[in-house]
């Protein structure tokens, strides 16, 4: 991760690379800008693991960033307090991309309140064109994993 807010919890960021470097958010291969309580930045380069049988970038990746980088940055919200979980993901997908094609991702959140936050997500190609944009709304969850 590139420009952490120096006031996010040592143990946050420490969560916050394991969970890029695993599963699938490893298989999705975002590189993170900025990441702080209001701002999070994320880059993808559209390889093949990305396509849907047509060649293009599969829904699902639009939808999994839209997911992700607001639960990043929630989670950097609530300031080591406790982490949150997307409860309802709405991502319209608008252009096409193809293998080769880097893109950006900007999420902000709409509403930060105690127990949910709104986060708005667009995503843009290399012409800095909106591909996909998306609303993820997550629950805060105080306390730690399995609290």
């Amino acid at each position: 991760m590139a420009d952490i807010d120096p006031s996010v919890d040592a143990s946050v960021v420490e969560a916050l690379q394991i969970n890029n470097q695993t599963g699938f958010n490893k298989i999705l291969g975002l590189r993170y800008g900025e990441v702080r309580g209001d701002l999070v930045t994320a880059e993808l380069d559209v390889a093949e693991e990305h396509l849907q049988p047509q060649g293009i970038v599969h829904g699902g990746v639009y939808a999994a960033v839209v997911e992700t980088l607001p639960s990043v940055g929630g989670t950097v919200w609530l300031a080591g307090k406790g982490y949150c979980v997307g409860v309802h993901n709405a991502t319209d997908f608008l252009r096409p991309a193809r293998p080769g094609t880097t893109l950006r991702a900007t999420a902000a959140p709409v509403h930060q309140g105690r127990s949910q936050q709104l986060w708005r997500v667009e995503i843009v190609n290399d012409q800095d064109k909106l591909v996909a944009v998306g609303e993820l709304r997550v629950h805060n969850i105080y306390g730690g994993a399995g609290d």
